[in-house]
């Protein structure tokens, strides 16, 4: 499997990807870091995203709802009416 032996190739061919058959002695480390680049940008838009979230409709009470765990108006929201239930 894998199509066959390397061919030789020019020793004199810089490619900034490594050239043929690159493998880094520390890719690993650098895949860490980089997913870890990854996943922190992701978190932070994911943050950005559920501050500035606004709904002009509020979902219904017993329908299941992804954002309603990380949605700050919808927390906001829910705490109120449980508020306004216990008032009542």
């Amino acid at each position: 499997m894998g199509g066959g032996p390397r061919v030789p190739y020019p020793k004199h061919v810089w490619s900034p990807a490594g050239g043929w058959y690159a493998q880094p002695k520390n890719w690993k480390a650098n895949t860490a870091v980089f997913m870890g680049v990854i996943l922190g940008i992701t978190a932070l838009t994911w943050r950005l995203s559920a501050q500035r979230e606004y709904r002009h409709k509020m979902p219904e009470p017993d329908r299941f709802f992804p954002s309603r765990h990380w949605s700050v108006q919808i927390k906001e929201h829910e705490a109120a009416q449980k508020a306004n239930k216990g008032d009542s």
